[in-house]
């Protein structure tokens, strides 16, 4: 079994990982180990400066979890020189009579042993990976840089970020032998405007499984991020009511990931920190409400082919016509909920503990034309460029905060703006003013997401146009 692009490290280390697998499997009921070999680059461009470093992503190592006398335990380590070692060391530790001595994670699930069924398997999406080489990464940065600073005269400086990364991972249990190889490309550009001691920003991200494609998506978004950017040097501000608005597919999707991402986390179910628990089966948005979050309905930052726990990816539907239908769990919350995990469970690195963790959330396209939405507002504002984002999922409130926001009067753009925006208010009540979902589509991973304010992970998420009464200030 192997793949020219899978890593040649993990490859050759299988059989001494599987034997590891064996081995402890005479002292514990479920064992199983996953394997991270992850390589990438960022390179930073400026008009002064030029940069290439490792990415932050990238990462070597492997974590054993082990279960017995109904607590399941973690072990993790980078070095494979002495596997009988390992074996005696995480032995040791387990059997430890207090948590303290066992210095090992250890996860409690009321004696439940998550049932696997057996599978081996080797998936790669590395042929849809168009690689670009550093020299000509540098080249095309350059190349908008110089023409950015050429064309506006009121930009000062700008900066062209891109990352990639190669990740090879590789899970083994008594019953499941995968191996996974995919790669995803972020890139993003920020110009810095003033005019008449004003000083402002704008920036756009693409991401892509391929490094080619974002690259070409970001050069082709570099004139509208300009032009916004200089309609920001005279913004006014948002006189603080309620109005009828239109988001882009860049703020449906950070509505998406605040409003139903975190919300439905399961393992918030199992410490009943999540409002979203006790709606299961309720009405909680208007019947034009179809959400998703899945690893493989859309191929990008997030997507993969199993998860950090081996368990394979899907497409889970959270919301359908307005009624919430499930959440998403790891495989340890699934055991607490008596219910199949959903592909979800997520590590930020082999050093640290597996969460239910969103891949990739979106609202599902349906019918509308942008055209028509516009047309439809008296005055409001069309709500672009994410800023950032907070959720409290115990409450259900929601805050999304926006760089820019296009005037519409009488149904169409006047060219005015306002910057910041700032989108409140309690989640359903948001959901159900949804009145019109377009047909266009689009989805972002140019960010990583946290757990709470740590465990950083890769996400993805997006939709259509969403026209929308909304709380701004």
């Amino acid at each position: 079994m192997s793949d020219n692009n899978f890593s040649e490290y993990l490859d050759k280390n299988h059989d001494l990982l599987k034997d590891i697998v064996t081995k402890l499997k005479r002292n514990f009921e479920y064992v199983s180990v996953l394997a991270s070999d992850c390589e990438g680059k960022e390179i930073h461009v400026t008009e002064k400066n030029i940069s290439v470093s490792d990415s932050q992503w990238q990462e070597r190592g492997f974590v054993v979890r082990v279960f017995k006398d109904g607590l399941y335990s973690e072990y993790s380590f980078n070095e494979l020189d002495k596997a009988k070692t390992i074996c005696d060391q995480i032995i040791k530790a387990v059997e430890a009579k207090d948590n303290l001595s066992r210095g090992i994670y250890v996860k409690d699930v009321n004696g439940v042993l998550y049932s696997e069924n057996k599978i081996e398997e080797q998936y790669s999406r590395m042929d849809e990976y168009k690689d670009v080489p550093i020299p000509e990464i540098i080249k095309k940065a350059q190349k908008i840089i110089n023409n950015s600073m050429e064309e506006c005269e009121y930009i000062i400086s700008t900066r062209v970020n891109v990352e990639y990364v190669k990740i090879s991972k590789m899970f083994i249990s008594s019953k499941k032998d995968l191996r996974q190889v995919y790669a995803w490309a972020n890139t993003s550009y920020m110009c810095v405007l003033n005019k008449n001691d004003t000083t402002k920003y704008n920036y756009g991200a693409e991401s892509s499984i391929s490094l080619a494609d974002a690259i070409s998506k970001l050069e082709k978004k570099v004139k509208q991020i300009n032009q916004d950017g200089v309609a920001l040097l005279d913004a006014g501000v948002v006189v603080p009511g309620e109005y009828e608005c239109i988001t882009t597919p860049d703020i449906t999707g950070l509505i998406a990931h605040e409003a139903f991402g975190h919300g439905v986390e399961m393992d918030m179910f199992v410490k009943n920190r999540a409002l979203g628990q006790k709606y299961i089966g309720k009405k909680v948005g208007s019947e034009l409400v179809e959400m998703h979050e899945g690893a493989i309905p859309y191929k990008d930052v997030s997507s993969y082919f199993f998860d950090d726990e081996g368990t394979l990816a899907q497409d889970t539907i959270e919301i359908q016509d307005g009624i919430l239908k499930t959440g998403i769990a790891d495989a340890i919350a699934a055991c607490h909920l008596g219910i199949r995990p959903t592909g979800n469970g997520k590590r930020e690195s082999y050093k640290r503990k597996a969460y239910t963790r969103m891949t990739t959330t979106y609202f599902a396209p349906k019918k509308s034309k942008l055209e028509d939405m516009i047309a439809s507002i008296k005055f409001g504002y069309l709500i672009d460029t994410m800023n950032s984002g907070m959720e409290d999922p115990k409450n259900w409130g929601i805050q999304c905060i926006a760089l820019i926001g296009k005037e519409i009067k009488d149904g169409k753009l006047t060219g005015k703006v306002v910057s910041p925006v700032i989108m409140t208010g309690y989640v359903p009540d948001l959901l159900n003013c949804i009145s019109m979902v377009s047909k266009d589509f689009g989805i972002s991973g140019s960010g990583a997401c946290g757990k709470g304010y740590k465990e950083w992970v890769k996400t993805a998420n997006g939709g259509p146009y969403l026209k929308v009464k909304v709380k701004l200030g």
